[in-house]
């Protein structure tokens, strides 16, 4: 399964605090929305066993960026889209930061593992 999805927030921008309580921010919530609107218009249904996801990341502009900071969001969402059913079901995961471009935006490709 080939994606292009949007370029996920930060998790640094993802989870919010509130007291004790910590739950998924605003930019969170809106990029979570985006990805599942992309995997129903795509009629993705759910993998099962064990997976590898290869994420090709485009950041929208050129400020420094942790690389491991958009996994987890973007795992996330993939999940709640129904593209798997838990993250977990990854084994091999590999994340690349490439060249900007406008906007940002991020190439997922998942295969089962043989």
């Amino acid at each position: 399964m080939r994606l292009e999805l949007p370029y996920p927030p930060s998790i640094n921008h993802y989870f919010k605090r509130r007291g004790n309580r910590t739950f998924i921010g605003s930019e969170g919530m809106a990029f979570r929305t985006q990805v599942c609107r992309t995997l129903m218009a795509a009629k993705v249904q759910p993998m099962a066993g064990m997976l590898a996801v290869k994420v090709r990341a485009y950041p929208p502009d050129r400020r420094k960026r942790d690389i491991d900071n958009i996994q987890k969001p973007l795992l996330d969402a993939l999940e709640k889209g129904g593209a798997f059913y838990n993250d977990c079901q990854i084994k091999h995961l590999t994340t690349v930061m490439l060249e900007t471009v406008r906007g940002g935006k991020t190439l997922v490709t998942i295969r089962r593992m043989c």
